[in-house]
C-alpha cells in the first residue's frame, strides 16, 4: 500500500527559550492547534554561564511563561512553587523577583510536561511548496546525525540572540570569554593576577560584583572598564512601565523606520540598565573592603574598546582603549578578559531558502509587522524577540511574552482564543487628533 506523509502541523516553532516555550505551554490546552516546537539543545537551560547564586531576574513573577495571558494556566510560576513545595516560603520572602536559576528551574520543570517539545533537534534548512502551501522543516537529531523533515502551514522564530563579540575582539587567541559562558571559566579567571570585564549592562555588573567579592580571597587586580559615561541604573518607575503597553506598541510600531531606529538607540537604559540595588551593593561591598586599605579594583567610564592583542607568551591581553570625552588613547594590559557585551540577534541561516517569502526593511533587517509576522502574506511566519527597531522594548521583557503569545495565537486561529489587551496606559504617546478642548 502506498504509504502518505503524515499531516501537517498547524505551526512549527524553532527554537525554545522563554518565549517559544511560554508559546507551547499556551497552545498545549488549544485543541485546534497542532504545533510542534525544536530545540537544538539536549534539554532547556537559560543562560546557564550566569546562573550566579544571588542574581534575580529584573521582573516580577508574574512575568512567567503564561500568567499574563492566562492567570488560571497550570504552567504558571506558582504552580511550579505550588508542586515543588515551595510556596509558602517564597510568600513568605515577599520578594517578587525570583532567583534566576530558580526562573531555569521552573522553564525545565514546564518543558519536561509538554508533548509538543523536541530537544536535540538542529533545524538546517527549511523549505515552501506554493502547491500545499506548507513550509517543509529540515532538522537534525544531534544525538544521532538522522535528518528529520516536518510540515506546517505556519512557522514561530524564537532562535534567540546569541552572544555578541566586538569587531575588535574577533578571533582573539587566549581563553577570553564572553559573559554566557562565565561560571565555567570562573574558576581559571580567579587563578590570574588580574582580570578586565569589559560591558555597560546587568551582566557586566553581576560578574564585577561576584569577582570584586573573592578580591581578597585570589588576591587578583579586578577592573570594569564601560564605555557608558555612568553606570546607568534600570529605569523601573511605573510610568516608564506603561512604555510596555499595547498602546506603546502600537505607537512606535506606527513612526516612520528611520526614528523607530534612532529610539531604538536612545532607549537602550530602559530594557539593558542595571538593576539600582545592584549598583548600590557594589558601592557598599566597595566601601566595605576599603575600610582595611585601598581595593585592587578600577572602575574606568567613557572608555570605549578599539583594539586587543594577545600574546601567549605572557597569557596577556593588550587592550587599545579611547576616552570618549577627553579624546584620549590608552593602553591596559590584563591577563582575564571577560567580555559581557551582550547578544545580537543574526538571521537564521535555515531560512535562506524562503528568503523571497519574507519581507525586510531598508537597513536589511525583518520587516516585522504589528501582528509578529515577517512573511509577504502577513500570517505565515511569526518572529518572537529580535525586534526592538520595530517593538521598542516590548520585544525582549518578559512579561509581553505571554501577550505577543496571545496575538500569535489568535492570527494562528483566526479567532481570539485568550484576550489580547488592546489599551491599559493612563498616558497618551502620540499627539491626538483634532483640537484638543
Amino acid at each position: 500500500m502506498p504509504t502518505h506523509p503524515p499531516s501537517p502541523h498547524d505551526f512549527i516553532a524553532i527554537g525554545l527559550g522563554p518565549y517559544n516555550l511560554g508559546l507551547a505551554c499556551l497552545t498545549e490546552p488549544i485543541g485546534e492547534l497542532d504545533g510542534l516546537f525544536l530545540e537544538s539543545k539536549p534539554d532547556f537551560d537559560w543562560h546557564p554561564g550566569m546562573l550566579l547564586d544571588s542574581a534575580t531576574l529584573q521582573t516580577p513573577f508574574m512575568a512567567d511563561l503564561v500568567t499574563l495571558a492566562d492567570p488560571t494556566s497550570p504552567y504558571s510560576f506558582l504552580s511550579y512553587l505550588k508542586e515543588s513545595g515551595r510556596l509558602y516560603a517564597f510568600y513568605i520572602r515577599e520578594l517578587f523577583y525570583p532567583v534566576r536559576s530558580e526562573y531555569n528551574d521552573y522553564c525545565r520543570w514546564a518543558a519536561a510536561k509538554l508533548r509538543s517539545v523536541r530537544f536535540g533537534h538542529e533545524v538546517t534548512r527549511v523549505e515552501y511548496d506554493e502547491t500545499d502551501g506548507l513550509y517543509t522543516v529540515h532538522a537534525v537529531k544531534t544525538a544521532t546525525g538522522e535528518t528529520t523533515r516536518h510540515r506546517a502551514r505556519h512557522l514561530v522564530l524564537g532562535t534567540g540572540t546569541p552572544p555578541h563579540i566586538p569587531d575588535a575582539c574577533q578571533g582573539l587567541g587566549g581563553d577570553v570569554i564572553h559573559n554566557s559562558r562565565y561560571l565555567d571559566g570562573k574558576a581559571a579567571l580567579q587563578a590570574k593576577d588580574s582580570i578586565t570585564v569589559v560591558g555597560s549592562g546587568q551582566s557586566a555588573a553581576e560578574i564585577y560584583a561576584d569577582l570584586l567579592a573573592d578580591t581578597d580571597t585570589h588576591g587578583y587586580r579586578l577592573t570594569w572598564v564601560t564605555r557608558s559615561p555612568r553606570f546607568f541604573p534600570l529605569e523601573y518607575t511605573k510610568l516608564t512601565l506603561e512604555m510596555t503597553s499595547p498602546e506603546y506598541v502600537d505607537y512606535f510600531h506606527a513612526l516612520p523606520e528611520d526614528t523607530r531606529y534612532r529610539l531604538e538607540a536612545e532607549q537602550k537604559g530602559l530594557f539593558k540598565g542595571i538593576d539600582a540595588d545592584l549598583i548600590n551593593g557594589i558601592f557598599d561591598l566597595l566601601y566595605q573592603k576599603s575600610v582595611k586599605g585601598p581595593v585592587p579594583t578600577r572602575l574606568m567610564t567613557n572608555t570605549a574598546l578599539t583594539s586587543a592583542s594577545y600574546d601567549a607568551t605572557s597569557g596577556s591581553y593588550t587592550l587599545g582603549l579611547h576616552h570618549t570625552e577627553q579624546e584620549r588613547d590608552f593602553e591596559l594590559t590584563t591577563q582575564g578578559l571577560v567580555l559581557a557585551t551582550g547578544y545580537r540577534y543574526r538571521t537564521p541561516a535555515f531560512l535562506e531558502p524562503v528568503r523571497d517569502r519574507i519581507r525586510w526593511d531598508s537597513r536589511g533587517r525583518f520587516d516585522v509587522a504589528r501582528n509578529y509576522s515577517i512573511d509577504t502574506t502577513g500570517r505565515g511566519i511569526f518572529l518572537q524577540n529580535g525586534a526592538t527597531y520595530t517593538h521598542s522594548l516590548t520585544s525582549p521583557d518578559l512579561g509581553m511574552g505571554p501577550y505577543r503569545n496571545a496575538w500569535i495565537i489568535r492570527e494562528l486561529l483566526g479567532r481570539e482564543h485568550y484576550p489580547v489587551e488592546k489599551t491599559i496606559a493612563f498616558q497618551e504617546f502620540g499627539a491626538p487628533e483634532g483640537i484638543v478642548v
